[in-house]
Parts: C-alpha cells; sequence; structure tokens
C-alpha cells in the first residue's frame, strides 16, 4: 500500500511543480505566465458577454465569427452577417495595433504586455461606459459599438500573446492546447509534458465563460465588463511592477 501511494505522489509530483510554475511568478518566465492565465480568464468572460448579450458571435475567438458567418449566410436563425464582419474587421485592427506598439518598445516582453494591457483598459472602459448608459435598452447601435470595441481589446492581446509566446499560454485558442492534452499524454505515445499547464489554461477559459455568464444572467451588461475591467488593472500592474525590478526581458521568438 505504502509503495503504491509513493508512486501516485511520484506520478503527480512533476504536474503539481508545472501548476506551482504557472501560476506563481518564479523561474525564467517570471511573472509572464500567471499574467496569462488571468487574460484567459478575461478571454471567457468578454466571450460570454458577446454570445449571450451582443448575438451569437465571439469578440476574442474567430473561427467561431468565421464559422457564424458561414451559418449566417447560409440563412441560419439567430446569426448576422454583419455582427460576424464586423467582430472580424475590429479585431484586425487591434492585432495591427499590438503588432505596432510591440515593435516600437523593442524586445522587453513585460513593457509590451503592461502597454498593451493599457490599451485594452481604455477600450474596455469605453465599453462599460457604453453599457451603463444603455441599461437594459441594448439597441443595435449600443450593440455594435461593444462588439467593436470588445473586439478591439481583443485584438491587441491575441496580438501581445503571440509576440510573448509564452508557450501553451496564447489566451485564446485552446483547440491546439486540447490537442496537446491529447497527443502529449501517455496514451499517446509521449510523455504528458506541460499537460499540467494546458489543464489550467482550459480551467481558466472555463471559469471566466461561467463567471461571465453568470453576471450577464443575473446581474447586469455593465458587471463582467468591470471585472474583466478589473482583471486588466491587475495585469497591468503586475506587468509594470516586474519590468521595474527585472532586466529586459529575452528577445521574442
Amino acid at each position: 500500500m505504502s509503495n503504491a501511494i509513493s508512486a501516485i505522489r511520484a506520478s503527480t509530483r512533476p504536474h503539481v511543480q508545472e501548476i506551482a510554475q504557472t501560476l506563481a511568478p518564479r523561474g525564467k518566465e517570471g511573472v509572464l505566465p500567471p499574467l496569462m492565465i488571468l487574460l484567459t480568464v478575461v478571454t471567457g468572460i468578454v466571450d460570454a458577454v458577446a454570445y449571450l448579450k451582443l448575438g451569437h458571435v465571439f469578440v476574442a475567438n474567430m473561427t467561431g465569427n468565421v464559422v457564424f458567418l458561414g451559418f449566417a449566410a447560409a440563412g441560419a436563425n439567430g446569426f448576422s452577417v454583419a455582427a460576424s464582419l464586423l467582430a472580424i474587421a475590429c479585431f484586425l485592427p487591434g492585432g495591427v495595433a499590438a503588432g505596432r506598439l510591440a515593435a516600437r518598445l523593442g524586445d522587453d516582453k513585460l513593457r509590451q504586455l503592461r502597454a498593451a494591457t493599457a490599451v485594452q483598459l481604455g477600450l474596455c472602459g469605453a465599453a462599460i461606459v457604453v453599457a451603463g448608459l444603455a441599461g437594459d435598452g441594448l439597441g443595435t447601435g449600443g450593440r455594435y459599438a461593444l462588439i467593436a470595441l470588445l473586439a478591439l481589446a481583443m485584438g491587441v492581446q491575441n496580438a501581445t500573446a503571440r509576440r510573448l509566446a509564452v508557450a501553451d499560454l496564447t489566451t485564446t485558442v485552446l483547440t491546439l492546447t486540447l490537442t496537446g492534452i491529447a497527443a502529449d499524454s501517455w496514451l499517446g505515445g509521449a510523455s504528458g509534458a506541460r499537460t499540467a499547464r494546458r489543464v489550467v489554461a482550459v480551467i481558466a477559459m472555463l471559469a471566466g465563460a461561467i463567471i461571465g455568464a453568470l453576471l450577464v444572467l443575473h446581474a447586469d451588461l455593465a458587471a463582467p465588463l468591470a471585472l474583466a475591467t478589473a482583471i486588466l488593472v491587475v495585469v497591468c500592474a503586475a506587468a509594470d511592477r516586474a519590468s521595474r525590478r527585472e532586466p529586459a526581458s529575452e528577445p521574442s521568438t
């Protein structure tokens, strides 16, 4: 019995250590992994808002919008060509802006994250204002304004996460994450490396979606946006603090 317990502890210890390294600011990646996890939670929150309140559209997951666009073009009920196109059209300039911002800041990853998150804060703050002014009577104009603002913000976040290139923490795309969990597992003939980090990312997205949906369904539209903004404040402040006390990050790849 004691041998079995020891074997279980030995097999789980690497995963526990990996979770600790992901959630705590230690190791060569520093504070970036836990901040990417927080941004993953933000993604779940804002996409819950978009899908449940803005009309079957995503502001972060563009794969879904391309599929929804196809559904709408085919005449399926409940989907909007205009909303999907608007989300994609605003997401792309957000990515362009983040790319140009990163190019101006150089290779310091913490400065890139701080600046990008500050831009997101401004956009999400504007979204809160729109939601607050609309109240329960969100019309077409308000809905499109929120889609545009949030898609811009998530375009900035996605492009920045791509630049930072923190392993398995894209903050949005979970298809490859889930594929990695399966393909790199012992069932797939591999060692299961980074499985724990990938699972944490999936849980973060799920948690954000649950929290966002609960706030949309039982509070009001501004509440989940305020929570997402508060998380962005934490990320921005942590990146700023880390950038002041740590040497410049290694050049991004």
